[in-house]
């Protein structure tokens, strides 16, 4: 069971970038008297994905719900539950959820999308020193730069996870997490879940 949510300025549907995907969670935090999970054997676990692109929602929410199945629950995508009709109305949505039977629920939601350049220098070794002629010459244009520096262009997502018990409607976790360049948004989702999961299981959680 687990939540992943904040304001977002991200539109999921048009994450297709160049480069592998890095995700690191920054900061986390666990309920003090929060209880190991233990074993989800086949419990309902709803994968809410909180943008207004549909399609965007639907196909992060199918992920999501994969990801969650992997580790032995049943994720259900939230889009089966709430439809987007009544997905921004908190009572419709709590009482198919709450007749879903569901024991948890993972929400998605994008904090930032940021850029940050950055540049591959020059090897500088220091100058031959001696003659012009005969020495500096031939050792200067032989190591002559053409196009000059490396420049980079990657993209950083931020997303934070929230892990929630519906039966308790409490918080039980909550993770930041950065992703580098994510190539698509399966991949994307599945990083985000499978480094939820990890983190959880160093909080004792899982």
């Amino acid at each position: 069971m687990f939540t992943i949510l904040k304001r977002t300025s991200v539109v999921l549907g048009s994450i297709g970038l160049v480069a592998c995907a890095t995700t690191t969670y920054d900061s986390s935090w666990r309920a003090p008297d929060a209880q190991p999970i233990g074993k989800l054997n086949g419990q309902k676990v709803i994968a809410m994905v909180v943008t207004k692109n549909t399609a965007a929602r639907r196909s992060a929410e199918d992920a999501l719900a994969a990801a969650i199945t992997a580790q032995g629950a049943q994720g259900v995508p939230g889009y089966t539950i709430a439809s987007d009709d009544i997905v921004t109305n908190e009572a419709r949505v709590r009482t198919a959820v709450e007749a879903s039977g569901a024991a948890g629920v993972v929400v998605m939601r994008p904090v930032a999308k940021d850029k940050a350049i950055s540049s591959t220098p020059s090897m500088y070794t220091g100058p031959m020193y001696g003659p012009y002629w005969g020495g500096y010459y031939g050792y200067g244009w032989g190591g002559a730069w053409g196009a000059g520096p490396e420049i980079r262009t990657d993209t950083i997502v931020t997303v934070e996870t929230l892990v929630y018990s519906l039966k308790q409607n409490k918080l039980l976790w909550a993770g930041q997490s950065k992703t580098t360049n994510p190539s698509n948004v399966d991949s994307f989702v599945k990083e985000l879940a499978t480094g939820a999961v990890r983190e959880m299981k160093k909080a004792g959680l899982l």
